[in-house]
């Protein structure tokens, strides 16, 4: 594994005693000072009267137990993050570099393949398909295995088609890794698992398939809390936790106080706040998919499985290269924006379509607009108007 240094200084964010005379700072702000009077609409105390000080380089305990509750893990098992993205750095970081190997998949969101990259690691790619519904085949997985791989990074549900890859394809790949290429990790990113639809169930982690399973996630997508840039890493290596830990200790120190706090809040109202945004996903999905049948002459689908996004490809029929590039275009005019699926690592013809986040009745209006680009895009009256 890379690590930085062992330095005692990291005991500064893990013990507390009477008297700290080895710091470096001045008395610690607490939020009420900083607010004034306006501190005083937090019914919370714990929040009022919050410092401002350093956290610790794993995180807030009570944040990790209520992390760990979600998952059933033990809280030492669980690293808080700087959002899911610090986690997938931290992760490359230690595990990957210029002799090692790292498989992951293509489409993938740009930003998890950018940090196996930027560890120089080699990079070997499993191409995905939209006719094969974004399923890995696991046995093409097998063979961009090797003794030199470090690292298997998947999502389930994936980025950017929602698709969740089936437990027993998991088990089947973790299988294939103790053979090929034990001293391998399977990460999961499980960002959208928590996103699941109406009643639907919500699958279990894939951190509980295997001590060797590392599943990473945040409050970005499921919990409508980007801006609190919380994500956290669990695993249950305790090596591989601590070079984690001291990963992030060397390069933040620790997470924002106040966005561990806020965190708790969300985590503590967990089931409110998810059931809320269970309801209006469905609504957003039922809505997506009757416009993808009403549209069915000039694109074809993948209905997700979770999260706030699908993958939607035109038709080959009706959109040649300068079709697809004028329906981009066009688009832009309408002040509609959709993911082109370049931006995944797919074709163009493929975009990535958010029902999410908008309400109702302005993802109606997008999904309206949306169908006259396609309609007047296929049949060449957006080229007659320019040509006109």
């Amino acid at each position: 594994m890379n690590s930085f240094p062992a330095n005692d200084i990291e005991s500064l964010t893990q013990v507390t005693p009477r008297y700290d005379l080895a710091e470096s700072v001045g008395p610690n702000l607490r939020l009420h000072e900083l607010l004034g009077g306006a501190a005083d609409a937090f019914a919370d105390p714990a929040l009022r009267d919050l410092e401002l000080g350093y956290g610790t380089a794993q995180g807030n305990a009570q944040l990790r137990g209520l992390v760990a509750q979600a998952y059933g893990v033990d809280p030492d098992d669980v690293l808080i993050t700087v959002g899911g993205m610090h986690a997938l750095f931290l992760i490359a970081f230690a595990l990957c570099g210029r002799d090692a190997e790292a498989v992951t998949t293509s489409p993938l969101f740009p930003l998890a393949r950018n940090v196996l990259e930027a560890v120089e690691t080699n990079v070997r790619v499993l191409r995905l398909t939209f006719d094969d519904r974004y399923q890995p085949d696991v046995r093409r997985l097998g063979e961009l295995l090797s003794q030199q791989t470090r690292l298997v990074s998947l999502a389930s549900p994936q980025n950017p088609s929602g698709v969740a890859i089936r437990a027993h394809t998991l088990r089947e790949i973790l299988a294939l890794m103790a053979r090929k290429c034990p001293q391998a990790y399977l990460l999961i990113d499980e960002t959208y698992r928590d996103a699941a639809y109406g009643d639907d169930e919500i699958a279990s982690s894939a951190v509980n398939l295997g001590p060797r399973v590392i599943s990473t996630a945040s409050l970005s997508k499921c919990h409508g809390a980007a801006g609190l840039r919380l994500g956290w890493a669990i695993t249950p290596d305790t090596q591989l936790r601590e070079q984690l830990v001291r990963g992030k200790f060397n390069t933040i120190i620790s997470c924002s106080q106040v966005d561990e706090a806020l965190a708790i809040r969300v985590l503590q109202q967990r089931e409110r706040i998810l059931d809320n945004r269970r309801r209006h996903l469905v609504e957003g999905l039922r809505r997506t998919e009757l416009w993808a049948q009403q549209n069915s002459t000039h694109v074809d689908w993948v209905r997700p499985d979770a999260g706030a996004l699908c993958c939607v490809r035109l038709k080959e029929s009706g959109f040649d290269t300068a079709r697809v590039e004028r329906f981009y275009s066009a688009l832009e005019d309408a002040g509609v924006r959709v993911a082109n699926g370049e931006w995944f690592g797919e074709e163009s013809r493929v975009f990535r379509l958010g029902f999410g986040l908008l309400p109702m009745h302005e993802l109606e209006a997008a999904l309206e607009l949306l169908s006259r680009v396609l309609g007047q895009t296929a049949s060449g009256q957006d080229e007659s108007r320019r040509v006109s």
